[in-house]
């Protein structure tokens, strides 16, 4: 694997797990009974998103590290799932 193929595959893991992160701990304004002015009940009070960039990196790092190691290390690819014949 090269490094740039590395570099994208770490990024698309790292926009993915941003993904799932997002909604963790967020409470919207309408459940804090602290609405802003010409905002959405909906919105966050408080979205951390320094914490869950931290988070994501941390999370994205052993996605990959388990991602590079099956693939580099032990060679495990497309060709080895077997797929269900067709009727």
């Amino acid at each position: 694997m090269s490094f740039a193929s590395g570099l994208a595959i770490y990024f698309i893991i790292w926009w993915l797990v941003l993904f799932v992160t997002l909604p963790f701990g967020v409470r919207s304004q309408h459940e804090g009974e602290d609405m802003a002015l010409g905002t959405d009940r909906g919105a966050p009070i408080k979205a951390s998103i320094g914490k869950k960039a931290i988070a994501t990196t941390l999370i994205s790092l052993a996605v990959f590290g388990a991602f590079y190691y099956a693939r580099v290390v032990v060679g495990f690819g497309l060709d080895d799932i077997p797929f269900l014949p067709t009727f």
